[in-house]
């Protein structure tokens, strides 16, 4: 189980932002769980889909845990973390961190794990492309 307080900053790469609008609340007045995870994962398919260099798909979703509920007007941040690169497989970590209007801090508010799968024009499994070496 993961502490909320165990990262007091991001893991990974800044890969989507966006703001908590009121139409994405549930009856309490909190932004839907299910909208928290479809920014993950549009955030891990950006990243995946850079490793990939080209189509990926998403294939599983693991370990999600909720930490606490998002306030309408937060400042949503997916930080994403390539964990592992297979034949044809990306597997992601995403946090999500928000930051609520006037206040300066960040608070992690939810973490999961994305699969995802490099696919050509047709919809069909192909290899990832190896790394390029940048020197």
């Amino acid at each position: 189980m993961v502490k909320i307080d165990e990262n007091p900053t991001p893991v990974g790469e800044l890969v989507l932002q966006t703001l908590a609008m009121p139409r994405d609340t549930n009856s309490n007045g909190d932004i839907f769980g299910g909208w928290l995870l479809a920014q993950m994962d549009l955030g891990g398919a950006i990243a995946a889909r850079e490793a990939a260099k080209g189509r990926v798909t998403t294939v599983a979703v693991g370990s999600m845990v909720f930490l606490r509920p998002v306030p309408v007007g937060s400042t949503v941040s997916c930080y994403c973390e390539i964990l592992d690169i297979g034949r044809s497989s990306i597997k992601t970590s995403v946090e999500v961190w928000v930051r609520q209007c006037h206040k300066r801090e960040q608070q992690k508010v939810t973490e999961g794990e994305f699969i995802y799968v490099a696919i050509d024009d047709t919809g069909r499994t192909r290899p990832v492309p190896p790394e390029e070496d940048e020197d």
